[in-house]
C-alpha cells in the first residue's frame, strides 16, 4: 500500500531512499521509465522508493491564466504509483514560499533532513529552487558534498517510446503533448504516449435517471474543469471497483438526443456488469477509444437499440485491453 505525505506533515521523514523528482502531470512513458530505474535501484538497496512531486502545478499559484489542465487526478495518481511498486508519495506544498526557497534549501530540507536520498534520479531537464535555479549539474554536486548519487535521464522520444503514431518520431514525449492529442481526440495516440489509460475520477452524483427508463443506468461524475477531457463523444472504457475491473459505455457531452440547444457536458457511464450503490463514490473513468460521436436519434427505441450496440463495443474493446493490476 502506497503511503501519501504532504510536506506539511512535519513528522515524517526516511532514514534512507531513493527519491524521483518531477512535474509528473500524468506520468507519461518518459515518467515511468524514471520510476522503473529507480525502483530497481530502491531495491538492490532495500531502500523506499519516494516520488516527489507538487501538490498543485506551480503555474496555478504563479501565473493561473497559464495554468495547463491536469493530465490526471490524485486518486488516479495514487492508483498508478501504488501498481508500479511506490512506496511513497511525498507531495510538496506549493506556495509563494516554496516558489522562494533556494536550491540548497531544498536539497538540505526535502532530499537530506526528509527523505535521507541515497540516490535521486531526475529528467535531464530538471530544474529546482527559486527561479529554476537549480538543474542537474547543481543537483550531482550538492550530491558529491551531501552523499547521495544522482542519476540523470535523456528526454524520450516518441521513436524511443516504441510505439505506433503519426507523430514526428524525434519529438519529446511530454505532458503538454499528450494533453494536446486528448483535446484534439487522438485518444489512441495519447494513451499509447502515456503508457497507460486516460482517465478522468470524480465523485458520482444524482443525475435525472433517464438511462433507467432505457435499461441503462448510467452513474454521472462530477469532474472538476481543471482537467483535460476529450472531445464530446461516446467512448469505451473501464473503472475500479471493490477489487474487480468492469467494462465502461461513457458518454461525454451536452446529450443532444434530450436537450438540442445543448444541455450540460457531462460526463455518464454505464458500467457493465456492476449493480452496486455508488453514490458519494468516487469513480475512475479509464478511456480507451472513442466509439462514436454524439448524435439525435428518430426514437427511443432506435437510440436504445445503439446503446446496446455500444455497450457490447466497449464490452469487447475492455476485454482485449491488456490487465492493469492497479
Amino acid at each position: 500500500m502506497i503511503e501519501v505525505v504532504s510536506s506539511s506533515s512535519p513528522a515524517f521523514s526516511l532514514a534512507g531512499s531513493v527519491v524521483t523528482i518531477g512535474a509528473f502531470d500524468g506520468f507519461h512513458r518518459g515518467h515511468l521509465r524514471l520510476i522503473e530505474e529507480a525502483r530497481a535501484d530502491a531495491m538492490q538497496r532495500s531502500l523506499p522508493l519516494v516520488v516527489v512531486t507538487f501538490d498543485l502545478h506551480p503555474l496555478r499559484i504563479l501565473a493561473p491564466e497559464r495554468a495547463p489542465r491536469l493530465l490526471m487526478g490524485p486518486l488516479m495518481r495514487r492508483t498508478l504509483l501504488e501498481s508500479l511498486g511506490v512506496d511513497t508519495l511525498y507531495l510538496l506544498h506549493f506556495d509563494r514560499e516554496r516558489a522562494s526557497q533556494s536550491p540548497t534549501d531544498f536539497v538540505e530540507q526535502v532530499l537530506v533532513a526528509t527523505l535521507g536520498a541515497a540516490a535521486v534520479y531526475v529528467g535531464e531537464n530538471f530544474t529546482y529552487g527559486a527561479k529554476g535555479a537549480g538543474n542537474v549539474a547543481t543537483l550531482v554536486e550538492h550530491g558529491k558534498r551531501r552523499g547521495f548519487a544522482v542519476r540523470h535521464l535523456p528526454l524520450l522520444t516518441v521513436a524511443q517510446a516504441n510505439v505506433t503514431t503519426s507523430l514526428d518520431p524525434e519529438m519529446p514525449v511530454s505532458a503538454t503533448l499528450i494533453r494536446a492529442l486528448i483535446q484534439e481526440g487522438h485518444l489512441e495516440e495519447a494513451n499509447a504516449l502515456l503508457g497507460h489509460p486516460f482517465g478522468l475520477e470524480g465523485g458520482v452524483v444524482p443525475g435525472d435517471r433517464r438511462g433507467r427508463t432505457l435499461g441503462f443506468p448510467t452513474a454521472n461524475v462530477a469532474v472538476l474543469d481543471e482537467y483535460v477531457k476529450p472531445p464530446d463523444g461516446v467512448y469505451a472504457g473501464f473503472t475500479l471497483l471493490d477489487g474487480g475491473r468492469y467494462p465502461l459505455a461513457i458518454s461525454l457531452g451536452t446529450r443532444p438526443m434530450y436537450y438540442p440547444g445543448g444541455g450540460a457536458r457531462l460526463l455518464e457511464v454505464f458500467i457493465i456488469g456492476y449493480t452496486g450503490d455508488l453514490y458519494g463514490r468516487e469513480l475512475l473513468v479509464y478511456f480507451l477509444a472513442k466509439l462514436r460521436e454524439q448524435q439525435v436519434f428518430d426514437s427511443e427505441e432506435m437510440f436504445r437499440h445503439q446503446m446496446t450496440l455500444d455497450v457490447d463495443a466497449a464490452r469487447a474493446l475492455s476485454e482485449r485491453w491488456p490487465s492493469q493490476e492497479q
